[in-house]
């Protein structure tokens, strides 16, 4: 983990040479969520890389909604702000499936579990979320989930 942690304690001093404003913010956002998960009550003082994929897509799906609401609230400068930082904490997380890998990985798990339809949607969502956990969003698994068990 250290070296993710190192790599934007590197870019962050690229980023403020290189005068980056938004840049720089998401860059201080993303390690000050990394030192408070490592210092938090009951942890070992260090983050695992799993920890850390966690800790980036919460950010980065709080960036996206968040400008989804100023959108709404028309203020398209904080919302190009927001995805601006978004796409920052993107490049730190690990590539996502494309649709038909995604769909091509549930299908599997479906024929794994055993599952016949949308009854068994809770087994092979637990399954689906662990297996494919920091490689697509959880909405879009259960998205596809649902429409294969819908067949």
């Amino acid at each position: 983990m250290n070296e993710l942690f190192d790599q934007i304690s590197a870019d962050i001093k690229t980023a403020m040479l290189a005068r980056e404003k938004v840049t720089l913010e998401a860059l201080r956002g993303i390690k000050k969520e990394f030192l408070e998960a490592k210092t938090a009550k009951g942890g070992d003082g260090n983050l695992s890389d799993e920890a850390a994929i966690k800790i980036l897509q919460k950010m980065q799906k709080q960036r996206k909604e968040s400008a989804q609401i100023y959108k709404e609230q028309n203020r398209p400068e904080l919302a190009e702000n927001e995805l601006a930082e978004a796409a920052v904490i993107e490049r730190y997380l690990p590539a996502q499936m494309s649709d038909a890998d995604l769909e091509s990985a549930v299908a599997a798990i479906i024929a794994q579990v055993g599952a016949n339809g949308p009854q068994d949607m809770g087994k092979v969502m637990g399954v689906a979320t662990k297996q494919l956990a920091g490689k697509t969003e959880g909405r879009l698994i259960s998205e596809k989930v649902k429409a294969l068990l819908n067949k």
